[in-house]
């Protein structure tokens, strides 16, 4: 028998991709003005997704550096998440993907 090893790497972007919600609030994050937005605006416009879901899901990616928590102390705190530059990395290797799913959604 052949042994094969999986990439630790692939395997990597897949304990974090496989999440349910990760890939999509990483893409909304992307269509965001300056990749940043407010926990209440990710709770309106993702379609399903509770708040309790997506705290723990932008804990994970905040963990992962994917996205950071910026607290805005003007008159009134204000919260935002943003994508970090590793984020916005992940986002452009998604691309293709999201490319791929395009043309061949309608032929599976």
């Amino acid at each position: 028998m052949v042994f094969i090893q999986i990439c630790p790497y692939l395997e990597y972007s897949f304990q974090i991709l496989g999440k349910k919600w990760n890939g999509l609030i990483i893409h909304y994050l992307s269509l965001c003005e300056n990749n940043s937005t407010s926990f209440t605006e990710m709770v309106q416009e993702i379609s399903n997704i509770t708040p309790r879901v997506l705290s723990m899901r932008l804990t994970e990616l905040i963990e992962y550096g994917l996205v950071k928590k910026e607290v805005i102390d003007s008159p009134t705190v204000t919260i935002s998440y943003k994508l970090t530059e590793k984020g916005q990395a992940l986002v452009s290797a998604l691309q293709p993907i999201q490319k791929w799913a395009i043309e061949n959604k309608d032929k599976v």
